[in-house]
């Protein structure tokens, strides 16, 4: 019977990705709560090392499948190495991060297995042996909570709505080596990865994100959404409609048909808060918007609103941040 908790573990450069640790840290407290132990499961090419810090993360039994063909995670390639791994484990629940790579993994995971897949989870409830996984639906506009009809249930976690473990756990873990078949080889190669510039923040992992939508009125302003996020240590988001005119490039939207973020603080600058935009940053724990319309939709969802000019607000902001930071 299916039972325990079993978390996918993404990593880049020889080193856990901030959603993997997030990812970790829930089905900790998942674990916990069931009173059983969290299982990780690892796939990649000379992986081994990272077994540490899986486990000071949360894991206290780590499943490494380690191949050269699996230096690239790819949806037939780490789909099948992890399949193999959850039926080693048996797992009730299993886990990802929303990421580009744990939204390409998990429906493959949840196909082989005939399980039910609860996607960009804001949420997880356990009463004793039932889940229930609250996600967003209509573009963000509801939440609902859903419930597998059986076990075991895949959910995919939206990045930075989960805290990670608060203290590192000590002790030492179970490692256990899984062969991998490389008999059927991938269908996918990887041609290029694009990975952002060493200087500049990870857009869906930032805790703090400074967007510019079109009340910026020139391309040439969004510098000033650039010298704010410099000050705060924020990644650059934009709207859609500042993407389609060329004024940034796509892997900065924010939005539906973009990224979805959950920083703790999202700040809006000249963007109206259309229910596309919103879908992408719903989500975060503290929204400041900057608009001069005062009837913007974004000031519906804000937890600060400032009323007035983005040109003349923001280099105002990004002064006083580097006063203070300099005080």
């Amino acid at each position: 019977m299916a039972q325990g908790v079993l978390a996918y573990v993404e990593h880049r450069s020889g080193e856990l990705k901030k959603a993997a640790r997030e990812t970790l840290g829930e089905g900790k407290r998942c674990a916990t709560t069931l009173g059983t132990s969290l299982t990780a499961v690892i796939a990649g090419n000379n992986v081994e090392g990272l077994t540490a810090a899986i486990h000071e993360a949360g894991a206290d039994r780590i499943l490494v499948v380690s191949h050269p063909s699996l230096e690239e995670a790819t949806t037939d390639g780490t789909g099948r190495a992890v399949v193999a791994a959850i039926k080693e484990a048996d797992p009730a629940l299993i886990l990802f991060a929303a990421t580009a790579e744990g939204k390409d993994i998990a429906p493959y995971v949840a196909s082989a297995l005939d399980a039910g897949l609860a996607t960009d989870c804001v949420g997880l409830t356990i009463d004793g042996d039932s889940f229930t996984a609250k996600r967003p639906v209509f573009a963000g506009k509801s939440l609902i909570n859903v419930k597998p009809v059986d076990l075991p249930l895949v959910a995919s976690l939206r990045p930075n709505v989960f805290p990670v473990l608060s203290e590192p756990q000590t002790g030492s873990p179970e490692v256990v080596n899984l062969p991998f078949d490389d008999s059927h080889a991938s269908r996918l190669r990887i041609k290029e990865t694009k990975a952002v510039a060493a200087d500049k923040v990870e857009l869906t992992e930032a805790s703090i994100v400074v967007s510019g939508g079109r009340g910026l009125q020139a391309p040439e302003n969004f510098g000033l959404i650039e010298g704010l996020a410099d000050a705060l240590g924020a990644a650059v988001g934009a709207s859609r409609a500042i993407v389609d005119a060329g004024w940034r490039p796509h892997e900065e939207q924010v939005g539906q048909t973009g990224k979805t973020v959950s920083p703790q603080v999202y700040i809006a600058c000249g963007i109206s808060g259309a229910i596309q935009h919103l879908a992408g940053m719903s989500t975060s724990q503290t929204i400041i918007a900057i608009n001069k319309d005062q009837e913007a939709p974004i000031f519906g969802i804000a937890t600060y609103g400032l009323v007035g000019d983005a040109l003349e607000v923001i280099p105002a902001l990004t002064a006083a941040v580097k006063a203070a930071k300099e005080g």
